[in-house]
């Protein structure tokens, strides 16, 4: 393509972009749903703490299930005390813990802290981190959550993240990303999960 063509479809293609972002003038808190079988569901819901950070926004970060380490993630969000909060509020991994009843008081002890700061217009951004589990393992009631979500004020988001997102939260959510498994070192090379990368 010689460069007065690319030059044309390049104009074209800003007309139309130019286009679609005058058509989309709507503002709202978004409820966000990072599921799948991939890795990068925290990774990514992660990126959007540091977004909302970095304009001065008030975060939250609730951990289900995770919480019998001090995960890096909370050692240098740590540096925004003045606007994060973050709970680790498991105590690790549902084969590790071994205890059903525990894990589920666990879980409705999180849901219950993550609500205070759901409905609490200071917080723009509130991340359910791994809540998806906690719902698939019948720790937590979906209905409840949907309930909850409802109560959120206009303009915050929450971001839920974990594999196996129930459908309703599914159908009430603005955004749905599901992270696809390719290729996983883990199970293919017998690699173990190395900091910096899964933790």
């Amino acid at each position: 393509m010689d460069d007065l063509k690319y030059k044309q479809k390049m104009q074209r293609r800003k007309e139309v972009q130019e286009q679609r972002l005058a058509e989309r003038n709507n503002e709202k808190g978004l409820i966000i749903v990072n599921t799948g079988n991939g890795k990068g569901k925290t990774t990514a819901a992660l990126g959007m703490v540091i977004r909302s950070l970095g304009h001065g926004y008030k975060v939250a970060i609730i951990q289900f299930i995770k919480g019998a380490w001090e995960p890096a993630e909370k050692e240098v969000l740590g540096k925004w005390e003045d606007q994060l909060e973050f709970h680790a509020m498991g105590e690790g991994f549902t084969w590790e813990t071994q205890d059903k009843a525990r894990d589920q008081e666990k879980a409705i002890a999180a849901w219950e802290k993550a609500l205070e700061y759901i409905t609490n217009p200071e917080y723009r951004l509130v991340l359910l981190d791994e809540v998806n589990i906690a719902l698939k393992l019948g720790y937590l009631d979906i209905d409840q959550i949907l309930a909850g979500l409802e109560q959120k004020p206009e303009d915050s988001h929450v971001i839920l993240t974990g594999r196996g997102a129930p459908e309703k939260l599914i159908a009430q959510a603005d955004l749905v990303t599901e992270m696809t498994l390719v290729k996983h070192p883990f199970s293919e090379q017998g690699v173990k999960a190395q900091p910096g990368i899964e933790f």
